[in-house]
């Protein structure tokens, strides 16, 4: 556990720890967001990609891709003197989301990231928080090269509920990927105040 002494003389300050996932598919930035912002040393399990995984593991898109997360990504965040964030970077691939129940417990919210050349690979995250009622946020990583659509016009394609944010982000710059986690952590509350709200009669 963190302290802090918020000013001197006084009494340390422990913070609020908050578990967010970061989750989407195959090469879309996962590793690198979560590194891009940890202020500790990140937690990786990349394996090098081989022949025997070449039939599973689809590099269509991504053919800079050299290696995998088998199992997680860790890092930690802190937002405020109060508020620390401890990200869990998911595997994309489908033979590891045996692995997603166990990260998802007691998760916060979570980032799914998108990358618009192959929209289709975020799906099964998204639907995954859907069905488990886990807020979460479309973080849009704009690739270069790749054509940045209108906010609107991804919810429509992924058909999200109108309010589930979706934000355009560069998963290799520190001050966008906060941005993106500021937000999941204010939808998160938001969802979670809503639910709070007695039902009218």
């Amino acid at each position: 556990m963190i302290f802090k002494r918020s000013e001197r003389g006084t009494a340390p300050v422990e913070p609020v720890t908050l578990k967010i996932l970061v989750a989407g598919g195959f090469g879309v930035g996962k590793t690198t967001l979560v590194g891009t912002v940890s202020e500790i040393k990140p937690l990786r399990t990349e394996e090098t990609l081989s022949e025997a995984g070449r039939p599973v593991d689809d590099t269509n898109g991504v053919p800079g891709k050299h290696t995998t997360t088998v199992a997680m990504d860790f890092g930690r965040i802190t937002l405020r003197e109060d508020l620390v964030l401890y990200l869990f970077g998911t595997p994309g691939q489908d033979r590891f989301w045996f692995l997603w129940d166990e990260l998802a417990t007691g998760a916060l919210g979570a980032v799914v990231l998108a990358d618009t050349r192959r929209l289709e690979d975020c799906f099964a995250a998204v639907d995954y928080f859907e069905r488990r009622s886990i807020p979460f946020v479309v973080g849009v990583n704009c690739f270069e090269g790749s054509t940045r659509y209108p906010s609107d016009a991804v919810r429509h394609a992924l058909d999200l509920d109108e309010n589930t944010p979706v934000v355009l982000c560069d998963a290799r710059e520190k001050e966008s990927v906060k941005e993106v986690l500021i937000d999941v952590v204010e939808h998160a509350m938001a969802v979670g105040a809503a639910a709070r709200e007695p039902v009218a009669t």
